[in-house]
């Protein structure tokens, strides 16, 4: 079985995000940072070389494969900031049309502008999303 190659490491959260060109898109990725940390109430650890995240889970697939990977988090890529909501959006379509504007993958917002979106509803979303996470965890690790 191949070994996910996304992991978290010691790596310095700061200087990644220093390093972000763009100073207003470096600007929301600090305070997406600060957001997702007094939300979730865990520190930012780097997973890999471009993913902020907090916290974690463990998962398991019905084939037996486990690994852990991050409860919620963040990176900057060009032209846009990558939220992670790992639960998706299926259940969450209220705060969805108050969130703004931006684009959605399976379990990632793309957010071109911090300003485009509601602080309020991204951070009512993160902790709906924590919260399913670790339930779906601990219903996981029993079976």
């Amino acid at each position: 079985m191949a070994e996910l190659k996304t992991k978290q490491t010691d790596a310095s959260v700061n200087a990644f995000l220093r390093k972000v060109s763009d100073p207003k898109q470096r600007d929301d990725a600090m305070q997406v940072m600060k957001l997702l940390k007094k939300i979730t109430g865990y520190a930012p650890k780097m997973w890999g070389g471009s993913i902020v995240g907090f916290g974690t889970y463990r998962y398991r697939y019905p084939s037996g494969r486990e690994g852990e990977w991050f409860l919620t988090g963040l990176s900057p890529r060009k032209g846009y900031l990558m939220i992670s909501i790992m639960c998706g959006f299926e259940q969450h379509g209220a705060l969805m049309k108050k969130l703004g504007k931006f684009r959605a993958g399976k379990s990632c917002l793309y957010v071109k502008k911090l300003e485009d979106i509601d602080l309020q509803a991204l951070g009512e979303l993160v902790k709906l999303s924590v919260a399913q996470m670790k339930a779906i965890e601990k219903e996981r690790m029993k079976a």
